[in-house]
């Protein structure tokens, strides 16, 4: 009998930003975190970060935003690999760079893409574009053997996380569910609560993902990893 294959999960350190001075962290620099998660299969990406080319939010956020190509690259990664894209919403920090990636699936649930498609929430002609494929689901669901999503809205309306099996237990991509470190532990530091769409489903997706009682936890606008 041979061993389980698990999935490898690398963080991809695609983009920064500054927080403007009307924003709660006004004038600190904020990150976003993608994820490759590398199966038999092919490659999983969770999240594309920031698009380019939009003044407006330059001018607002200072961001720096790496090229997916680049930044699975350092990784080991090749851009041909990766057969499978997961966003979990689709603010321009988290899905900027889905334009560029057409012919590879795209999973999103159906309240988010509808919201943004309905203009004022994200820079459409970063999402959406020729040959831009969006697979649209309704709540929890097995992505892949071993990978599954869970709906965490609240963050936006179509928010969702992603749950990885691994020898040591299930291992949570957060999104933006809970922003970082401090919020999943409950001690002072970012947290994403306050600003929430919607407070209390944002407190009901974080008690669920905290229910799996995972291994290891990771976030999308925080480097630091939790573990228990």
């Amino acid at each position: 009998m041979t061993a389980r294959a698990f999935p490898e999960i690398a963080a991809l350190d695609i983009g920064e930003f500054w927080f403007p001075d009307d924003e709660p962290w006004a004038g600190e620099l904020g990150v976003v975190v993608a994820y490759a998660i590398r199966r038999r299969e092919g490659v999983l990406l969770f999240d594309t970060g920031f698009g380019f080319g939009n003044p407006e939010l330059e001018a607002r956020y200072r961001q720096t935003g790496r090229r997916v190509a680049d930044v699975l690259g350092e990784a080991g990664i090749r851009l041909a690999e990766v057969d499978l894209v997961a966003n979990c919403h689709l603010h321009v920090d988290h899905a900027g760079q889905n334009a560029s990636l057409p012919g590879i699936p795209i999973h999103v649930q159906r309240a988010e893409l509808a919201r943004a498609r309905a203009g004022g929430y994200t820079i459409l002609e970063w999402i959406d574009g020729p040959g831009v494929e969006y697979l649209e689901a309704d709540g929890d669901h097995e992505l892949v053997p071993g990978i599954r999503v869970v709906s965490t809205p609240g963050h936006s309306p179509g928010h969702q996380s992603l749950v990885v099996d691994q020898r040591d237990g299930p291992v949570v991509l957060t999104g933006q569910a809970a922003y970082g470190l401090d919020e999943w532990r409950g001690t002072p530091g970012r947290e994403g609560a306050t600003s929430a769409a919607d407070r209390a489903a944002y407190g009901a997706s974080l008690a669920r993902l905290r229910a799996i009682d995972p291994s290891r936890v990771l976030f999308a606008h925080d480097r630091r990893p939790w573990s228990r």
